[in-house]
């Protein structure tokens, strides 16, 4: 086994790797969470009749979770949207121009 040097650069970029998917697995926990207590209080307070399929219930948490799914391309798929490789070619690019 190899190991672990916590001054190489590839275990610091690993322990913030993992540290970004804690993140998520957290924020996805309270998503969940909050919105389903959300919806629980929306239930509990309908008027006889009523029911809980109304749009105003689900907007919260639907855009909410575009905000939560953005976060996991971005943590799982981190060349997505302008990744390292882009922050690389864009340093190189810059530094040739200030040749």
């Amino acid at each position: 086994m190899e190991n672990i040097n916590e001054n190489d650069i590839r275990y610091k970029e690993a322990a913030r790797r993992v540290k970004r998917i804690k993140n998520f697995y957290v924020f996805t926990f309270i998503y969940f969470a909050i919105n389903l207590f959300i919806l629980f209080l929306n239930y509990k307070g309908l008027e006889p009749g009523e029911t809980i399929w109304k749009v105003e219930y689900f907007v919260l948490p639907f855009f909410w979770g575009i905000g939560l799914v953005g976060y996991a391309l971005s943590v799982f798929l981190p060349e997505f949207i302008l990744g390292n490789k882009w922050e690389e070619k864009k340093i190189k690019e810059l530094m040739d121009k200030n040749k």
